[in-house]
């Protein structure tokens, strides 16, 4: 009984899977999927680098936006000066700096 069950499954298989517009449908879906620069494996690639992408360029612009507001702030000689003694630890030759830290 075993035979006949698997000529059986022989049959349905070499009707529908040995089928002409099958093999060339599978043919091309395997194309589709893995062949050439456009496959669609790439695509997913290259979509998900374009987001990857436009997290980093988010985050750039804000930084320039902090940057320009730093810019604006700095538009007097005093405001210059406290930036450059707090960031650069700049100081007159007269005076001592001591950094402390958190930690």
């Amino acid at each position: 009984m075993e035979n006949t069950s698997w000529l059986r499954i022989w049959a349905v298989v070499r009707k529908y899977m040995l089928n002409k517009y099958v093999i060339v449908l599978s043919l091309f879906a395997v194309i589709f999927l893995f062949g050439g620069e456009q496959s669609l494996i790439n695509r997913f690639k290259r979509a998900a680098e374009i987001r990857h992408m436009e997290k980093q360029l988010a985050g750039k612009k804000a930084e320039m936006e902090q940057c320009r507001q730093a810019l604006r702030t700095m538009g007097s000689t005093d405001s210059l000066e406290r930036y450059a003694r707090e960031h650069y630890y700049m100081h007159t030759p007269d005076e001592d700096v001591y950094l402390v830290s958190d930690h």
